[in-house]
C-alpha cells in the first residue's frame, strides 16, 4: 500500500506537508524513526515473530475487516472505517463523533498521511497492522495498532485513533515554538525581529507601514489550523502586512513532545526560520507613506524589469476599488489590438455619449474628442464608453485577464482585482461603463502598478513579487507595437493632458489618470470634477521612459480628481525612486 495525503476536515491537509519528511536524508530518518519512539521499534520486532507464529491465520476474515480498515484510514474514507464497526461501537460512537475523534488525533500528531501494511498477525486476540505515518513537526514515525475483530467486525475503542495508545491513554502535544524569523528590507534592515509577542525595527516609523500585526487568531478555525501547524491554538501569527505575507515562511518549525498519557511518543527540537529578504525598500517605503499622507487609500510601486515591490502603503492590494479611467489602458490595448482605432482616429467632439439612453458625461461636462491622442489625454468618456460598445464584452475582459484581472493574487494576503466574465456584461450600458473602469470593475493599486509596469516593458508582465532574488514569471499580455503606442499615449497624458501635476524636470514620466465615480456609476467618469466626496482619485505611471526605473500607483478614497490629488501624490514616489 502506498500512503496519501488525507483530508482531516476543515483544515486544508496541503498546509502540513512535512518539510521535515521532505528534507531529511533516509540516515537522519532512519536515526529519528528509531529513536523517537523507542518502544515501537521493539513492538515492531516483536511484531515480526508474532507474523511467524501465528501464519496459519493470514487471510483470515478478521485479517480481512483489519485490512479493510486500515486501507479506509490511509484514503481518510471516515464513514467506510464507521461502517467496519460492530453495533455497539456504531451505537456508542456516531459516526460525526468518530470522526471528529481521528480528525483530533491527527491534528495533534501533525499528521500528514499515513500508510498501512499489511496485518502481520494476531497479538492477545487482536489483529496486529504495522503503520507508518508522515508528521509535520515529528517527522516519520512507526508503530503498530492492535484492532480488535470479532465476528468480522471491529470492535471500537477511544485508542484505536492512533497507533500504540494504550486503554485509557489520551493523545496530547506540549508544543514548543521556534524563534520567529527577521524580516529584512532590500538593503538588509530589519524591518521586524525577535520574538513573535513582541516584534520591534530599528526604523519603526517605515515598518510600521509595511511590517503588520503579528497577533492570535481570531476564529476557531483559523486557531484549529494553526493547531494543525505544530502551534499551540493561542500562538501569534502574522495578521497583515509583510508578517502576514511571509508567515509560512518566518514562523518556523514548531518542536515539542507528542504524548500517550504521560508516555512521551515522539519529541522534537524547534527548528527556527532563516530570514526573510524581502523587496521593499525603506526609502521608497517612506516616500509612499509620505504620498499617502494619513489619507485613506493605498500606493503601489514596482521595480518594472522585475515585478519586485518596492513599497506598499495603506490599502495597495488589501481594498479593491473601481479604477475609473485608469482602466482605459485596458481599453486601449483592446481597441489596439483589434484594429479599433489608431492615434490618429477621429470623434466627435462632444460632452457626452448617449448609451441605452442614459449620459455618460465628460469632466464637467465639457466638450472632449477630435484625435484618439489628444482624447486619450484628456481622458474622454465621450469617447472611450461607445468605443467599448463596440469592441464589446468579450475583448474587454480578456485584455483586463491578460493583465492580472480576477488572477489568483500572488502576493499573501492580497485581494484579487475582478471584473465579471464576458456573458455577464450584457447590456451597451454595462460594456460602456466597464470600458471606462466602473461598472463592476474593481482594482487595487498593486494591479494597476503592474500595468504600467507591463507597458514599460514593452507589454511584458513581471508577475508581483515581495520575496527578494525570486524569479518572477514573466506573462505576455500585448505586443511591443501596442505597448509602445501606449507608451506614447500615457506621454502625452503627463506632458499636457490630465496628469501634467506628475512631471518631473527633465524626465519623461508616462502616466493615466482616473476619476471613479462611486454611488453612481452612470455619472462623470473623468479626471475634473467639484464633487470630491462621490470619487476615488487615481494615477499611475512609470519613469524614466526608456530606462524605466520605477512603475507606481496611487489610488486615494473619496479624494477628488486623479490628477489633482493622486498625480501629485504619485510624484512624491517616482522622484524618491529617481
Amino acid at each position: 500500500m502506498t500512503g496519501v495525503t488525507i483530508d482531516y476536515g476543515p483544515f486544508p491537509a496541503t498546509a502540513l506537508v512535512s518539510s521535515s519528511a521532505n528534507e531529511l536524508t533516509s540516515e537522519r530518518r532512519r536515526r529519528l524513526t528509531h529513536r523517537a519512539l523507542p518502544a515501537l521499534g521493539g513492538l515492531a520486532a516483536v511484531a515480526l515473530v508474532a507474523g511467524a507464529l501465528v501464519g496459519s491465520t493470514a487471510g483470515t476474515a478478521g485479517e480481512d475487516t483489519a485490512r479493510n480498515f486500515a486501507e479506509a484510514w490511509e484514503r481518510g474514507d471516515f464513514r467506510a472505517m464507521h461502517d467496519l464497526l460492530s453495533d455497539s461501537s456504531k451505537a456508542g460512537r456516531p459516526l460525526p463523533r468518530f470522526r471528529r475523534a481521528y480528525r483530533r488525533a491527527a491534528a495533534t500528531a501533525t499528521l500528514v498521511s499515513l500508510e498501512a501494511g499489511d496485518p502481520t498477525g494476531q497479538r492477545d486476540g487482536q489483529i496486529v497492522v504495522p503503520v507508518t505515518l508522515q508528521t509535520r513537526v515529528f517527522g516519520a514515525l512507526r508503530g503498530e495498532l492492535l484492532l480488535p475483530v470479532h465476528d468480522e467486525r471491529v470492535e471500537w475503542e477511544p485508542r484505536l485513533v492512533f497507533p500504540e495508545l494504550r486503554r485509557g491513554e489520551e493523545l496530547t502535544r506540549r508544543s514548543v515554538p521556534p524563534e520567529r524569523a527577521a524580516l529584512l528590507a532590500l538593503g538588509g534592515r530589519p524591518l521586524a525581529e525577535g520574538p513573535a509577542d513582541a516584534r520591534t525595527s530599528p526604523v519603526p516609523g517605515v515598518a510600521g507601514s509595511i511590517a503588520g500585526r503579528v497577533e492570535p487568531e481570531d476564529t476557531a478555525g483559523e486557531r484549529a489550523a494553526l493547531y494543525t501547524r505544530g502551534f499551540s491554538r493561542d500562538w501569534p501569527v502574522g495578521q497583515s502586512g509583510l508578517e502576514e505575507a511571509f508567515e509560512q515562511r518566518v514562523a518556523g518549525r514548531p518542536g515539542g513532545e507528542l504524548l500517550a498519557g504521560r508516555r512521551v511518543l515522539a519529541r522534537a527540537l524547534p527548528r527556527p526560520a532563516k530570514p526573510v529578504r524581502t523587496t521593499i525598500d525603506t526609502g521608497l517605503q517612506e516616500a509612499a507613506v509620505t504620498a499617502l499622507a494619513g489619507r485613506l487609500g493605498g500606493v503601489a510601486a514596482l521595480d518594472p524589469r522585475t515585478g519586485e515591490i518596492r513599497a506598499l502603503a495603506g490599502i495597495a492590494f488589501s481594498g479593491p476599488q473601481p479604477p475609473g479611467s485608469t482602466f482605459k489602458l485596458v481599453t486601449t490595448t483592446a481597441a489596439l489590438e483589434a484594429g479599433a482605432v489608431k492615434t490618429t482616429t477621429e470623434f466627435p467632439v462632444q460632452t457626452a455619449a448617449t448609451i441605452d439612453g442614459v449620459e455618460l458625461e465628460n469632466a464637467g461636462g465639457e466638450s472632449c474628442g477630435g484625435s484618439f491622442r489628444i482624447s486619450f489625454a484628456h481622458s474622454c468618456n465621450s469617447v472611450f464608453a461607445p468605443l467599448g460598445v463596440k469592441l464589446g464584452a468579450k475583448r474587454l475582459v480578456d485584455a483586463a485577464e491578460r493583465y492580472g484581472w480576477n488572477s489568483k493574487p500572488s502576493v499573501p494576503g492580497e485581494l484579487p482585482s475582478t471584473l465579471p466574465p464576458a456573458d455577464e456584461i450584457r447590456t451597451p450600458l454595462e460594456v460602456g461603463s466597464t470600458a471606462i473602469g466602473q461598472g463592476k470593475v474593481l482594482a487595487t493599486p498593486l494591479v494597476m502598478a503592474s500595468v504600467a509596469q507591463t507597458i514599460a516593458e514593452g507589454g511584458v508582465r513581471k508577475v508581483p513579487t515581495l520575496m527578494a532574488g525570486e524569479r518572477t514569471r514573466s506573462v505576455r499580455v500585448t505586443s511591443r507595437r501596442v505597448a509602445r503606442t501606449i507608451e506614447s499615449l500615457m506621454i502625452d497624458v503627463v506632458a499636457y493632458g490630465t496628469g501634467v501635476a506628475a512631471a518631473l524636470p527633465d524626465v519623461k514620466v508616462a502616466g493615466k489618470t482616473g476619476t471613479a465615480e462611486l454611488e453612481d456609476t452612470r455619472g462623470p467618469n473623468a479626471d475634473q470634477t467639484d464633487d470630491t466626496s462621490n470619487t476615488d482619485a487615481w494615477f499611475t505611471a512609470y519613469a524614466p521612459v526608456g530606462r524605466p526605473k520605477i512603475a507606481v500607483a496611487v489610488m486615494l478614497v473619496r479624494a477628488g480628481a486623479g490628477g489633482a490629488t493622486a498625480a501629485p501624490a504619485a510624484r512624491v514616489v517616482l522622484d524618491a525612486a529617481l
